[in-house]
């Protein structure tokens, strides 16, 4: 028998039926953000990256957690056998292919691509959403830039 907090007397029950055993959690949206952003934003003091956050000075410092990754533009040479172009890939992930990254470029095999470094921010989807005037954002980082614009001011 159930209680009404959730807790189970059978011991062999560990999820509340008809949930398959999967719980919901808050989504997150991922978002990819260039290293050039981030640098205009904190030489105008509006966000700054500290231990592993982006810092967003307005409203007290709201920050949101972010990782160092790459988006992939072009293939430079060699053959897309691993489908990376216009995908964002994090540094966990390239090393997990065997990538190996210098500045701009990013090596996997014997293919070389032509990248963007930066991060990926992850905001809450319950995050108040950015005033567009009816116009939507043309790329995930333009959706990003504008929440956060939002937030600044």
């Amino acid at each position: 028998m159930r209680s009404r907090v959730g807790r189970f007397t059978s011991p062999g029950e560990r999820f509340p039926p008809g949930t398959g055993g999967w719980c919901r959690l808050p989504a997150v949206t991922k978002l990819f953000l260039p290293q050039a952003q981030l640098e205009e934003w904190a030489l105008a003091d509006k966000a700054d990256l500290r231990d592993g956050r982006l810092v967003v000075m307005a409203e007290g410092g709201t920050a949101f957690a972010v990782a160092p990754a790459v988006h992939f533009l072009q293939i430079v040479s060699g053959e897309d056998t691993h489908g990376l172009v216009a995908r964002v890939k994090t540094e966990e992930q390239l090393s997990r292919l065997g990538a190996e990254q210098m500045a701009d470029s990013v090596l996997v095999g014997e293919s070389a691509y032509e990248v963007v470094p930066g991060y990926v921010a992850e905001v809450p989807s319950g995050a108040p959403k950015p005033e567009s005037a009816g116009k939507k954002p043309d790329s995930e980082t333009d959706l990003l830039a504008a929440f956060l614009l939002n937030k600044m001011g």
